[in-house]
């Protein structure tokens, strides 16, 4: 059997996970076991936030429909669920956006809506 030695893929490995973890506190960025514990625990917050994200989002939207359509007489509930009677194909996003920067196109679309 040939003596296979692994110094060079360890050190290898130990450099990416190393250089992956810079900047972090203490000894998460300099020390191998705790670095790549701190970096696999990065990972897992990084893919809560992003799902957290989302969901921040789609509440700010909803927030800032509720307040403009307020102002013209109806709650949030009963203009969502006049636009899908009414077949209106504008999500939370373009809504939100319509109500802050175009409050006239706004107004248009809510009576629009309301008939």
């Amino acid at each position: 059997m040939v003596r296979v030695k692994r110094a060079l893929m360890t050190k290898k490995r130990h450099k990416k996970i190393l250089a992956a973890t810079k900047g972090y506190r203490m000894l998460n960025s300099r020390v191998f076991s705790r670095a790549k514990n701190a970096w696999m625990k990065a990972g897992v917050n990084a893919y809560i936030g992003r799902k957290l994200k989302k969901r921040d989002f789609r509440r700010l939207w909803t927030t800032r429909i509720n307040n403009a359509v307020r102002l013209e007489g109806i709650n949030y509930s009963s203009f969502i669920n006049m636009l899908y009677k009414g077949k209106v194909q504008l999500n939370r996003k373009v809504l939100s956006n319509m109500a802050i920067s175009h409050p006239s196109v706004f107004k248009n679309v809510v009576s629009t809506v309301k008939n």
